[in-house]
């Protein structure tokens, strides 16, 4: 007699290949939520942090312009010098791993460029589950309990923080928006999978 494999309780709704791609600004609760949606779908979760500076020497970062930007033009001028090799890591990152809860940093989501803009939504296209984690719908609100949950080294780390929760990107690249205010991260995971479900 052949008997069938098992299931795994996950594949009642989830495709063969599956990722949830979580986006938005610092403090959003991004590293939070994979944790969970990634214990409860039992699915490996990937921190583009813990492997973004791999990423970024592979196509030349210099450490030494980035202190001179640093010393020159604050956060603001590191930030700028940070955004291909960004846009590089979100590409090797979706290259090197599949079937994963991905959590992206908050400038991974956020260009100005249009041609690195552009080259980040193709590579998210394909991708059904790309969420956007906001405290609020109102952003002015949103900024205040983002600013609550963060201790900033300086002023334009603040600012730039302020610049990914107003920027256009991430609202053009969400395939969902979930406001997380008045809910647990439990409840927040849980709309996550409820969302899922009714894709499929």
């Amino acid at each position: 007699m052949i008997e069938s494999p098992k299931r795994n309780p996950r594949d009642i709704f989830l495709p063969t290949k599956f990722e949830i791609v979580l986006i938005g600004p610092s403090g959003c609760g991004k590293s939070t939520i994979a944790a969970l949606l990634s214990k409860k779908l039992g699915l490996p979760r990937r921190s583009i942090d813990e492997v973004r500076w791999k990423y970024y020497d592979e196509i030349g970062y210099d450490l030494d312009v980035a202190r001179y930007k640093h010393n020159q033009e604050g956060f603001w001028g590191l930030y700028h010098y940070w955004k291909p090799f960004e846009a590089h890591a979100v590409k090797r990152l979706l290259e090197d791993y599949r079937d994963c809860v991905f959590d992206l940093g908050g400038g991974n989501s956020v260009y100005e460029d249009d041609s690195l803009f552009e080259q980040v939504r193709e590579l998210l296209a394909p991708y059904p589950h790309v969420i956007l984690l906001l405290p609020s719908p109102d952003l002015d609100e949103a900024l205040q309990i983002l600013n609550a949950r963060i201790q900033y080294e300086s002023d334009s780390q603040r600012e730039v923080n302020e610049h990914f929760l107003r920027n256009h990107s991430n609202y053009d690249l969400a395939k969902l928006i979930v406001y997380t205010k008045d809910k647990t991260p439990e409840e927040t995971c849980e709309e996550i999978v409820k969302w899922i479900r009714g894709k499929k």
